[in-house]
Order: C-alpha cells, then structure tokens, then sequence
C-alpha cells in the first residue's frame, strides 16, 4: 500500500488536501482535511444580532448571498416577521441569479478543464476538448465570461451590488424596483436565456428541462453532434470515461428547499433515501471527534454547539466538523434537490446507477434551465410600487434557524440572542457536509466514502479519476470552517 498526498488542488474555492491510501491501482481509504480555520462564529458571538447581516456573507465571496438569505432567515425566525410578495420575489431573484452563475462557473470554470489534462492526450477526444475547455484560455472561457458578466447585472438591478450585498433583510429586500427596471430583468434574461439555448444547451430551456430519462436524455445527446452544445459535449465525454461509474454516493441526500416564493418552495424540502421522506431538521448535530476542537459530550445540535478551537487533539485531521443526520451523513447539492424535488430524469439516473460524478453535472445543468425559466415568471409577477419589505423589532432573547440551499446544497444558520447580543452562531455549509471527516463511530464523510475505489494511474500524482470525483462536489472550502 502506498500513500499519496494531493493538494492543493487547483480552481477550487479554498484550500483542499486529501490523503489517499493506494492499493492495487486503486484508492482504497481517503482522509479529506480543510485546512484552514477562520472563525467567524466567533467573531459574531456579542456582536448585534443585526451585524450577523454584515458578517455572514464575507464568509464567501462566491455564494455571499445564500449566506445573506441564511443570515436573514435565521433573523426573521428570531423577529417573528415574515416577507411582502415583492420581497420574497426580489430575494429569490438576487439568489437564483447567484446559484445560477455559480453552476455555469463551476461547469465551465472548475469541472470541464479537467479533460483537457495531459493525462488524456492520447484519447481521440483529447484535441477538441482542449481547444474548448482548457482553463482560462479556451473557447469555452471566451463565451462564459461575458455572457455571465451580463447576467450579472440582474444583482446589480435589485441588490446594488455584488458579492456582499445588505439589500437582503429579514422583513425583504431594501432594493425596491421601477417599472423601467423590471422591463431591464426581463430583457437581461432574455439575452441571459439566448445564451444558454446557443451555447450550453443547444436547445430550448423546456425542452432540456423536460428531459425525462436516460432514453431521452440519450436519444437528446444523440441528435446533434458532441460539439454542438457543451452539454452534448460533456455527455460524450462523461459515456466515453464512464463517469456514471465513477465517485458513488453513500447514505441520504438531503434538501432544505429552495425559493420561496409564495410561501411554497420551488424545490422541496425533504430527504431521499431510496424515496422520498420528510426531513426533521431537528436530528441535525455535529461531531468533532476528527476535527481540531475541543471535546464535547457527543454530537451537538447547533444552537447548542461549539467551535472551540483545539490543535492538540490526537485523533483530528481536518477543520472540519462532521455534521449528521439522524446520526447518518447525508450527501447535499444540486443532485440532493432534484432527487427530492422528484425530477423524473435526476431520479431515473440514480435509480439505475445510483448518485455519482456523471449525475451530479447532469443535474446542476437541468437545474440552470430549470431556475432560469422560473426566474422568467418572478419578474413578470414583481409589482412596482407595492412593498418590498416590512419590519420588526429585534428582540432582547430569542432564536432562530435560516435554513436555504446555495448552489452546492444545504446551507444552515442557526442564532441565540441573549440580553441584545449574539449569544451563539453556529453555520454548517454544504460543503461541510459532502467533505466531513470521520465521526466518533469512524464513518467516513461523503466525499471520503466517493473516493474509495477511484482508480490511480501508474506514475499520477494527481490522479484525475480523483479530480473528477472532488470537482463533481463542485467545493467551496472558505465556506467548510468558520
């Protein structure tokens, strides 16, 4: 058995090592350590339950806004107060155009550089994928970046700016919006929409988005050439390297809903575990026995956790915490909120070959078209004029849980208030849940469980079987420790 060491790993947000045990051209353990600690549940704690709003997105300067919407909601909990329909549509919007940028950056930026590796120059594939996707300087990059620049400006249009906004508040959005200024969202989408058809897809949002089964997805895939649409692209290359073998799930899959406007989220709120159930946020708890903090009496549950830093400890590898489930690791993401949503084609994938590189991509991709035409019908609904927010006291004691889905899954803030100040924070990211170390009862994480088995080149130092699986999670480390 040898070991090997990789990291850091490049285009992934934040610092990632992984240590791998190799035995037979294969990764037979994986030990998945964040590196860096940066406390900021920490620094909240005294702190003006309101300044949570100020902090909470400079966790991230790629997804700060699912950390406002966690912020706020956690707020609104503790206020009682709840958004006018303006507001709820404004929010969503800010969000959705986040999450959606985030699944284009990844596709383009983070996941589809990766076949354009040395490791493949013999493959007949190889030269086309290069020129497309190579990391900043293929053709691929000189489309995404403008077309994501423009549709950037919807944040600019209802949130001010981007990334730390503070138009997102418990009651709302502060950010109200003209009738000009609607007219701009839709021909923004519009253009956005063009785009995605052209370029990404190939086809029609509706048609992508009603995509059903693997044998339509591949009758889909097989009408067109490869290069016709990078969606076909991938598909072709993903059914050449047999990806959907590639980075198995393990355990639930796990959703807090996402989009709500109308009271009803967009993508429901559940758990899968083979089917669908209801998910009990209140078994949600985190285990530190592999993580650098100080002992406690098992696993906690947010509001009464803690994050004591302890670099001593014998048995820890990793910043991260390892939260559970009901005791059971639950993988979060794109592939998590389709299978509970029911989305008949991400379900028909994993009921044939279970969660794995190849369906994660599928379905961050069906999800963009999916938002995108949803975010169509929220600007026709915004009414100019009516209210965007309402207001509440903060209260002197109190507590609350925000509960959202960024793009990479399930994000959760959960606040005490005690005398007027922040008594505790405490946040778990979705990358804290797809890359936890082991628990107390030795149970690898998701990623760490994905691992086992990729196969190991002779003479890889990094291997990009494991490249693949890593990136499928599409991680934001500078989320995972606070």
């Amino acid at each position: 058995m040898t070991r090997l060491v990789v990291g850091p790993f490049n285009r992934v947000e934040g610092d990632l090592e992984v240590k791998l045990d190799i035995a037979d051209g294969r990764v037979e353990t994986a030990r998945v350590n964040s590196p860096l600690y940066r406390g900021f549940e920490r620094i909240l704690v005294g702190k003006p339950p309101a300044d949570a709003l100020v902090y909470a997105p400079r966790i991230c300067g790629i997804c700060s806004v699912s950390q406002s919407v966690a912020a706020a909601k956690a707020l609104a909990e503790a206020q009682g107060v709840a958004m006018p329909p303006n507001g709820e549509l404004a929010v969503d919007l800010v969000h959705a155009t986040e999450n959606v940028a985030d699944h284009l950056t990844h596709f383009y930026l983070f996941f589809m550089p990766d076949f354009a590796r040395e490791a493949y120059r013999n493959e007949a594939w190889h030269a086309a994928a290069h020129e497309r996707f190579v990391a900043l300087k293929g053709t691929a990059s000189q489309d995404i970046l403008p077309a994501r620049a423009q549709f950037m400006h919807l944040m600019g249009i209802l949130a001010g700016k981007w990334p730390h906004t503070l138009s997102i508040q418990p009651g709302g959005s502060t950010r109200a919006v003209s009738a000009g200024e609607v007219a701009r969202l839709a021909a923004i989408l519009s253009s956005f929409r063009r785009f995605l058809e052209r370029t990404l897809f190939g086809d029609s949002l509706e048609r992508v988005a009603s995509l059903s089964s693997v044998e339509e997805l591949e009758a889909w895939a097989s009408e067109k050439r490869p290069d016709s649409s990078d969606f076909r692209h991938y598909l072709f290359l993903s059914a050449e390297l047999g990806l959907k073998h590639l980075g198995p799930s393990s355990g639930k899959f796990m959703s807090f809903g996402a989009y709500g406007a109308g009271g009803h989220p967009m993508f429901a709120r559940g758990v899968f575990d083979g089917a669908v159930g209801a998910l009990d946020s209140s078994t949600i708890a985190e285990d530190v026995s592999h993580g650098w903090y100080k002992a406690s009496e098992g696993a906690m549950p947010p509001l009464a956790g803690e994050t004591l830093p302890d670099v001593e400890r014998p048995d820890a590898y990793s910043w991260c915490k390892a939260p559970r489930l009901g005791g059971e690791i639950a993988e979060v993401g794109a592939l998590a909120r389709q299978l509970v949503d029911g989305h008949p084609l991400i379900c028909d994938l994993v009921a044939r070959d279970g969660g794995n590189v190849h369906s994660r991509v599928v379905a961050r991709l069906v999800e963009v078209a999916l938002v995108v035409i949803a975010m169509e019908g929220w600007v026709d609904a915004l009414q100019p004029g009516e209210r965007f927010i309402d207001h509440a006291k903060m209260p002197d004691d109190g507590e609350g849980a925000g509960l959202t889905e960024a793009a990479r899954g399930s994000l959760g803030h959960w606040l005490r208030i005690e005398n007027g100040k922040i008594a505790n924070y405490q946040i778990i990211a979705p990358t804290t849940w797809n890359f936890s170390p082991r628990d107390a009862s030795g149970t690898p994480g998701p990623l760490e469980q994905a691992l086992v088995g990729a196969p190991v080149r002779p003479g890889e130092t990094e291997p990009v079987a494991v490249q693949h699986i890593v990136r499928s999670f599409d991680p934001c480390l500078v989320c995972t420790v606070h």
